[in-house]
């Protein structure tokens, strides 16, 4: 028997939001079957953290990257 889909996003949205991000992971890569985007992906990921621990560049806060866009496109 299926959940209604209204009852399982109240049940996800009262999870925290470690708890919501690894979900999401989690739905994203259960659709995402492409062996060369997961390849891809994978060393864009790499190449992104040894930018970090190298000090080339630092981590920007989800909320901040979103504004960035939003200034942006405005």
């Amino acid at each position: 028997m299926a959940i209604p889909v209204e009852v399982l996003e109240a049940e996800v949205l009262s999870l925290s939001e470690a708890e919501r991000s690894r979900l999401i992971d989690r739905l994203i890569a259960s659709l995402e079957k492409d062996p060369e985007w997961e390849t891809a992906w994978s060393e864009e990921a790499d190449r992104r953290e040894t930018r970090i621990s190298s000090g080339e560049t630092t981590w920007v806060r989800g909320e901040d990257a979103v504004a960035r866009i939003r200034s942006k496109l405005a």
